[in-house]
């Protein structure tokens, strides 16, 4: 478990705070200590009085302050031993993180990988694996890229090659994307998603994260490139909760904006087109600009779903509450404050360490690891993998919702507070179509050798303007493939 309210980055902050509040306290003490120090001098003439009167009061004084004066030595000391606390904690965490990245934890990763590949029986790398190699050789983490988008080797590493001479830096993955899609196949370039409304209807929703992940399973067996939009009450609020689903395979580059080519989509440019299509569908689906979202998807959908927390335009017209995710690699996506998340995340999934980023140790975003080792069931098609199947991490969210852990109480609790108990309420279903590819541009045939080829009569080469009567080859004018001449 990583992050939340129990994360050590939260927990860091803590001890901060906590030190500097005792430090204002001992401060403030300090001051008290002084005045009554100044009240004592000033009693000084009085000690001489009748030992009833100014003498006592005279002591009493005194140990008025030395009392004040030992509470403020207790906090000083106090406030001490929580920033020697946090210093140690602090050296103990970014000494893991170094070894990460001199990848000092080799043998502990390979032989973790050895012991999940024994007690499984799948020949993929696991997540921890997957992830410390694509972090630091971008060569590898184009293997995984390409094994995501369903592309042979040879184009996703002449993508590679053009990203290092172009002097990649930065997390690798989004770079190799947009490099493959732009330069080297802009086929499966992003292109514009529209949105059909299908229907509605009264269901009765299960609000946990298990039942909302199951949602999305129900989403895909619907039908290729559908999400829902659930309309629910919670507090006297409407909330909109969207449903998004995984890679839906085949005709990659088609109408489909969920095949292979969304991946792309999801990780180079955030979503630009989905998020839009999101939006339009609140729209129809009955949001109005203010009110409450919680995205939920699983793999690529996640990615989708993340990338919502930080969409500009999406967040200028909705309040995004929550996102949850599984399976999806989402540590790239940083989103604006406010937005609470819980990913979770299969030890034997190399999906989510695909990008080669941890997701980060904050307290609104909470990462679960699962680690119950997992198979593909007997004559089932094994997919990415047994760890990446979604039944699998429908049974991981129902594990979170009955843990005690502090960060995932807190975590689930976010959710309850935005999306309710559960109960009836109206799902919308929506079905979201990538434009059609542009067409190709027309290639002409070579121009003949001036000298060395005999015309029809009545034809001839143009070098500009219209061709002749009988028709022949243009060089010249505005028009572009494809188009009609001009006239």
């Amino acid at each position: 478990m990583r992050g939340g309210v129990g994360g050590i980055s939260f927990q860091l902050e803590e001890l901060d705070s906590g030190a500097r509040e005792l430090d204002v306290l001992a401060r403030d003490l300090a001051a008290v200590e002084l005045a009554i120090y100044r009240i004592w001098e000033s009693l000084g003439s009085y000690q001489r009085d009748d030992p009833a009167s100014g003498a006592g009061a005279l002591t009493a004084v005194w140990e008025g302050q030395r009392s004040v004066a030992a509470v403020r030595e207790e906090l000083e000391r106090l406030a001490g031993g929580v920033r020697a606390c946090q210093l140690e904690y602090s050296a103990a965490e970014t000494a893991n993180r170094l070894m990460m990245q001199l990848h000092l934890d080799t043998p502990w990763l390979a032989g973790r990988q050895l012991f999940d590949l024994g007690l499984s029986g799948d020949g993929r790398p696991n997540r921890a694996t997957t992830e410390a190699i694509a972090s630091s050789d971008p060569v590898v983490a184009g293997v995984f890229l390409a094994a995501l988008l369903g592309v042979r080797l040879s184009p996703m590493d002449a993508a590679v090659k053009m990203a290092l001479a172009a002097g990649m830096t930065g997390s690798s993955v989004p770079t190799l994307v947009r490099m493959l899609l732009d330069r080297v196949l802009p086929e499966l370039r992003p292109r514009p998603v529209r949105v059909l409304k299908e229907g509605s209807l009264e269901i009765a929703l299960d609000a946990s994260p298990a039942g909302l992940l199951a949602r999305a399973g129900e989403v895909e067996d619907a039908g290729p490139g559908q999400i829902e939009i659930i309309q629910t009450t919670a507090g006297g609020r409407d909330t909109f909760i969207v449903i998004i689903p995984g890679t839906q395979p085949g005709n990659t580059g088609g109408p489909n904006p969920f095949d292979e080519a969304g991946i792309g989509e999801s990780l180079g440019y955030g979503s630009e087109y989905t998020a839009a299509a999101i939006r339009a569908a609140l729209r129809q689906a009955g949001a109005e600009a203010g009110d409450q979202v919680v995205a939920v998807g699983y793999s690529q959908g996640g990615i989708h779903a993340m990338n919502l927390s930080q969409d500009k335009a999406f967040l200028a017209e909705y309040r995004l509450k929550y996102v949850l995710t599984a399976g999806s690699p989402v540590g790239a996506i940083t989103p604006e404050p406010g937005v609470s998340s819980l990913h979770l995340e299969h030890r034997q999934d190399w999906v989510p360490g695909s990008e080669g980023l941890p997701n980060p140790d904050t307290k609104d975003r909470v990462t679960v690891t699962l680690n119950g080792m997992v198979r593909t069931p007997p004559g089932e098609d094994s997919g990415l993998g047994p760890g990446h199947r979604l039944t699998n991490y429908e049974a991981g969210a129902r594990a979170v919702s009955a843990s005690p852990d502090a960060s995932l109480a807190a975590s689930t609790a976010a959710l309850a507070g935005v999306v309710g108990a559960g109960g009836t309420a109206r799902a919308t279903r929506f079905q979201l179509v990538r434009a059609p590819k542009p067409a190709a541009p027309a290639v002409l045939p070579p121009l003949p050798a001036l000298g060395r080829t005999i015309l029809p009569v009545g034809g001839g080469v143009s070098g500009g303007g219209n061709a002749g009567f009988g028709g022949g080859f243009s060089g010249g004018g505005r028009r572009g493939a494809g188009l009609p001449p001009v006239k």
